[in-house]
């Protein structure tokens, strides 16, 4: 009896197998005369060498199925192991605005024009700005295209960062120590990341460092290669935290670097250093810069109203 031997990689064997293994039991009624077995992260299955090469065939389709939708049931298993060698995806309905898939298949692409437009030219480009409002998806939307740049090895490891300035509150009041201060003030990323990503592989993926979120401070005399690095509420740096920042870059690197510059928490007289290198940078070739609207404003629709009725109050200030 002949044997072969699937290993799942970074992919979550619990969520893969099924509830009670109910998944692998699919498996079985399609494979009757082969042996399965499930143990930790891999696949075991015995017979004879035809079936074995089926099954690990279309076993295989079924780990890069779940790797990229991150879901798997049994009309997923039923539509992959009937398809023809020629059906590379068993799901129908896809988009051209289409990022990714994350937790539980949901479908995560950009949803206005200007966030087309961002990914766009985050594809065509190593570094971009991307300028706009509260809630009109320029984190989100990037997180998104570093975890499929990550998730299709284009890049070994994703950073975000922020600058640690504290919108009107002070994080020396909050308990713990430096990473359990910071890490509410990091949230929104990490609840990017958690659409993205299954919560174990996450956790692997920080304890490993294969994910890292931390303070801009926290970048300085690296060489960031080989990554889709993030820099977050880039209106809060300082001139010479921005110039650290986009001197960080190294082979293989993509850099998008949000900001809104209407919401500045810097010190007064203090000159935000994402306006700054607009200003530097606006023509400098191979950069790109995108500049989001409230018309894609993403949230609750009472936002749009907010932000607009704000503006009109700065503007006649």
């Amino acid at each position: 009896m002949n044997e072969i031997k699937i290993d799942l990689g970074e992919i979550n064997s619990q969520e893969f197998f099924g509830s009670q293994n109910s998944n692998i039991a699919k498996l079985r009624r399609y494979f009757p005369k082969i042996k399965i077995i499930a143990r930790g992260n891999t696949l075991k299955a015995y017979g004879e060498d035809t079936l074995l090469e089926e099954f690990g065939k279309r076993t295989e389709m079924l780990v890069a199925h779940f790797g990229k939708y991150n879901i798997l049931n049994e009309e997923i298993i039923e539509r992959i192991i009937l398809a023809n060698n020629k059906d590379s995806d068993p799901l129908i309905g896809g988009t051209e605005t289409l990022i990714l898939h994350g937790v539980g298949g949901k479908i995560i692409k950009a949803k206005t024009l200007n966030q087309k437009s961002l990914v766009e030219l985050m594809y065509k480009k190593d570094m971009v700005f991307a300028i706009g409002p509260a809630g009109t998806g320029k984190t989100y939307t990037g997180v998104a295209l570093a975890v499929k740049a990550l998730k299709e090895k284009q890049v070994r490891r994703i950073i975000l960062t922020r600058p640690a300035v504290e919108a009107g509150e002070n994080l020396g009041f909050l308990p713990g120590d430096l990473n359990e201060k910071l890490d509410p003030y990091m949230q929104p990323l990490y609840d990017a990341l958690r659409d993205m990503l299954p919560k174990d592989t996450l956790q692997k993926y920080i304890v490993k460092g294969t994910i890292q979120i931390a303070p801009l401070a926290f970048m300085r005399g690296r060489t960031l290669d080989n990554a889709f690095v993030i820099l977050d509420e880039a209106q809060n740096s300082t001139h010479s935290q921005m110039k650290m920042f986009l001197t960080r870059m190294g082979k293989n690197a993509k850099f998008m670097i949000t900001g809104d510059p209407g919401q500045i928490d810097l010190p007064r007289r203090t000159i935000s250093g994402l306006k700054e290198a607009l200003l530097i940078l606006k023509n400098t070739k191979d950069i790109g810069i995108v500049y989001l609207d409230d018309k894609d404003v993403i949230r609750h629709p009472l936002v749009k109203k907010i932000i607009d009725s704000y503006r009109k109050i700065e503007h006649n200030n």
